[in-house]
């Protein structure tokens, strides 16, 4: 299992936490879970546990540091570092069905175990595709985007090259054809991400080979 490198920067912060609070919302069972129960106040428990854990994991911050940021007491943000993931993976489902708030040391080991799970590259596969599709289309880079809509339902991780020239077919990579490219890729791939990045690699490794082609022959 290929674990994600620290991020940085506040915008690969903010996409952090976003990520580690959605895990969350699939430890609780979903949004469907949280508004058929009427647990939609546990929303922002969540993500201010989400936030802590990822400043202070990320960003090293302290807990005076993570208190004043958001605006939290230094209690609330000791208590949420300091919270048990088991026990509170273990609890959540007794306190879904008898309470209607989330106490604080079970929102923040739900944040615990979303973080791991999130740095361990296993979140939820169609959450995960969600955002990756609507980034690419956002960034306008159409083969990405045409890629993991006809990439949609494999599982990961990849080894077998035919199944994925099989979902390619039809799909144009600046010119090239997806499924001619797939023979040239490192396998396994292990996340529909890793596959962006191989056929990103694949196309400037082309447009450098043509690039000297054509400065060879001035």
């Amino acid at each position: 299992m290929r674990e994600m490198q620290p991020v940085s920067g506040d915008e690969s912060l903010e996409a952090l936490v976003l990520r580690v609070f959605l895990k969350t919302i699939d430890l609780v069972g979903g949004p469907r879970t949280l508004a058929e129960r009427r647990h939609l106040t546990w929303a922002n428990s969540l993500m201010s546990a989400s936030y802590i854990i990822v400043l202070h994991e990320e960003a090293l911050k302290s807990v005076n540091e993570i208190a004043a940021f958001l605006g939290l007491s230094r209690a609330t943000v000791q208590n949420v570092l300091h919270a048990n993931p088991d026990l509170a993976l273990a609890k959540v489902q007794d306190i879904a069905e008898e309470e209607k708030d989330i106490h604080v040391h079970i929102a923040g080991g739900l944040a615990k175990q979303a973080y791991r799970l999130v740095r361990q590259g296993l979140e939820e596969p169609r959450v995960l595709r969600f955002f990756m599709e609507s980034f690419a289309e956002l960034l306008g880079i159409d083969w990405a985007s045409q890629v993991l809509k006809a990439i949609r339902g494999l599982e990961f991780p990849l080894s077998d090259p035919a199944v994925l020239a099989e979902r390619l077919k039809g799909v144009k990579l600046n010119g090239h054809d997806a499924e001619d490219i797939t023979p040239h890729l490192k396998y396994p791939i292990d996340t529909p991400s890793d596959l962006l990045r191989q056929l990103r690699q694949w196309l400037e490794n082309q447009q450098q080979d043509a690039h000297a082609g054509e400065t060879e022959a001035t």
